[in-house]
């Protein structure tokens, strides 16, 4: 009798669930009890162990390009279809799962995460066991089909060192920054999706002292910082009662207990932006990213989405607190062959008009 391998596949977790086993040590069980009067031949068994090993402990279908650590992104927009990002370039494969498969796979993924995918919640935003960034919607939210993106990031974060030699900024341009965070400026980073604005940040983190003391706020766990003084913390969805949400700003407004040497926002991308600046005004010294295709459209988005904090907030005050808050802009550029370029370093003039003017590296 054939074996009905989803049926084998569900027994065999179930084993390894409730008596602890591995899988290889669960499947022996099932068989010895004679599930189904099976046969099973031994290089079918080798093929079906494999199989089970992804299926029960791994990622099914994902997993492949989950362990692939070439590929940059991996993202699905309907069953039968997955998508990938891998130097720079966008690649899809056709793949047998179904959409209950799916489904089931992603609150599988992000169940050690305590969060939920259903009708009250419809999208979601968390951080996998590999610390890689999963973002899922489902329903009537999208079209017609669960929409998943799962945003690589290496264990092990890239040093100036490393950014150096794949080009992405020269050594004068690394030193200047160092030095510049060494005397405590603040440094917002720009840049498109995946222009390597984090990797930079991690970068620049990791370069400091080992004296700092670094209390980090970010939506899900993306920074990698290396420092023994470090606080990590992430927002926090409401329940399914509608209570319990903690944002950024209340995440930036405890961090001012907590005796920071250095602030560090992961996005700011709402009214955030407001309780930030008057955060790193206070003398803290910080860093933060931002969405903008320029470092003078991040300097013009810094300055509006304060106003998001509530009405009777004044772009004069806003320009007076950048000034006296921001330091240096810097902004990141993907290039079309896929690779990362720091393009601009510009300074907030300190007289005259808010604006930016160029640093000479």
């Amino acid at each position: 009798m054939a074996v009905n391998v989803e049926q084998l596949s569900r027994r065999v977790r179930a084993v390894a669930l409730d008596q602890g086993k591995s899988v290889a040590g669960a499947l022996q069980h099932v068989l010895d009890e004679g599930f189904e009067n099976s046969v099973i031949e031994a290089p079918q068994e080798d093929s079906l162990r494999s199989y089970l090993e992804e299926q029960v402990s791994g990622f099914s279908f994902l997993q492949k390009y989950l362990d692939d650590e070439s590929l940059e992104e991996v993202w699905i927009n309907e069953p039968g279809v997955i998508h990938y990002a891998k130097g720079g370039q966008h690649f899809r494969e056709l793949v047998s799962f179904s959409a209950a498969q799916l489904k089931s796979l992603v609150d599988r993924m992000i169940r050690p995460s305590g969060r939920r995918l259903d009708r009250t919640t419809p999208y979601i935003d968390a951080q996998l066991t590999s610390g890689f960034r999963l973002h899922a919607v489902i329903p009537d939210i999208t079209r017609d089909h669960l929409s998943l993106n799962i945003r690589k990031f290496l264990n092990k974060p890239l040093t100036l060192e490393s950014l150096i030699g794949y080009g992405v900024l020269s050594m004068a341009q690394a030193q200047f920054l160092v030095d510049e965070m060494r005397v405590g400026s603040n440094v917002l980073i720009s840049g498109a999706t995946q222009a390597g604005k984090t990797t930079l940040l991690s970068a620049l983190l990791n370069s400091l002292p080992e004296t700092e003391r670094v209390i980090s706020v970010e939506d899900t766990f993306e920074l990698k910082c290396t420092l023994p003084d470090v606080v990590a913390m992430q927002t926090r969805p409401q329940s399914i009662e509608g209570k319990g949400e903690i944002d950024l700003r209340r995440l930036i407004r405890e961090t001012l207990r907590m005796r920071p040497t250095r602030l560090v926002v992961g996005e700011v991308r709402g009214a955030e932006a407001l309780d930030m600046l008057i955060a790193l005004n206070s003398g803290i010294p910080g860093m933060c990213t931002i969405h903008a295709n320029s470092a003078s459209e991040g300097l013009q988005k810094l300055s509006t989405l304060p106003l998001l904090a509530g009405s009777n907030i004044s772009r004069e005050f806003l320009e007076s607190v950048i000034r006296s808050s921001m330091d240096l802009f810097v902004h990141c550029r993907r290039l079309s062959d896929g690779s990362r370029r720091i393009d601009q370093i510009m300074r907030v003039t300190r007289s005259g008009p808010l604006a930016l003017e160029a640093v000479k590296v």
